[in-house]
């Protein structure tokens, strides 16, 4: 899956928004938290736009002694001009977080401590850096996400935007897996293949898809626009669209109580309804 095209003027608009937003509200954590009025200022004052918001916060938290903030500064900045989509998705991504997520009340938590953000902001920088053939680098920032969030996805996997991460922790995303647009994954959920074969070997999640924790994908199979799957489930075979699928084996056993399980993260289903046959779109 390649980026789509981002229309400039929108993106213009929801990125500056996003920017007021976050400047006002950390204007109101000064006043009431004094000792992280340095931190805020260098990550969310100091840059001119929404990219320099995102190139501040992800090099000072990835930062190390062999790779320091500055030079990770710079190669950030040099990425998000050249590939406009990435501010864009990042945007998209702040702002399915805070309207799925009942534990987040502004959008600065969001930017700076929610770990899920973060890692996938770090993998949408990895994986332009392997589409650059700056595999090494790329795979690095991987390393990184993967020892301070707890979440590792291949540099080479795509992932669609206005994605969640939920708590994040124990994420894994194979190679060759696809994640599409407006997808939500709980804590714990594997993406993987089934064994030492090569080429095409993950799991292809379409755009809609609700996933719950612990649930573990294997193989490349496609789970279908809209399914969703349940909390501990092991999927071996593909989901259709629309379709709820739980249990291990995993197996299809109704549909969502709602066209978009991703959005609302209703993790029930709707048994006695007959599961509709798989089509193409995308959410």
């Amino acid at each position: 899956m390649s980026f789509a095209t981002v229309d400039a003027a929108n993106q213009s608009v929801r990125q500056q928004r996003l920017l007021s937003c976050l400047q006002c509200e950390a204007r109101d954590v000064v006043q009431r938290e004094p000792l992280l009025s340095a931190l805020l200022q260098r990550r969310l004052f100091e840059p001119a736009d929404f990219e320099g918001v995102l190139t501040a916060t992800l090099a000072s938290v990835l930062a190390e002694d062999e790779l320091p903030v500055e030079a990770l500064k710079a190669c950030f900045a040099a990425l998000y001009p050249q590939h406009a989509e990435l501010a864009e998705y990042a945007a998209l991504d702040l702002e399915a977080v805070c309207e799925r997520d009942p534990a987040i009340n502004d959008h600065v938590s969001v930017v700076l401590w929610h770990k899920g953000f973060q890692a996938l902001q770090t993998h949408r920088l990895a994986h332009v850096l392997w589409q650059q053939q700056r595999r090494e680098l790329a795979h690095h920032l991987n390393y990184r996400a993967s020892r301070l969030f707890g979440v590792d996805i291949h540099p080479a996997c795509s992932v669609g935007h206005g994605v969640m991460f939920d708590h994040a922790t124990g994420i894994v995303v194979g190679e060759t897996a696809e994640v599409g647009h407006n997808v939500s994954i709980m804590q714990g959920v594997t993406l993987g293949g089934t064994g030492k074969e090569r080429g095409e070997r993950h799991p292809k999640v379409r755009s809609g898809v609700l996933i719950g924790a612990g649930a573990t994908v294997l193989g490349n199979i496609e789970i279908g626009f809209g399914a969703q799957v349940g909390a501990g489930s092991v999927v071996l075979q593909p989901v259709a669209a629309h379709t709820t699928a739980v249990g291990v084996p995993a197996r299809e056993t109704g549909r969502p109580r709602c066209p978009s399980p991703s959005v609302t993260m209703e993790h029930g289903c709707s048994s006695a309804e007959q599961t509709p046959a798989r089509h193409n779109q995308d959410g």
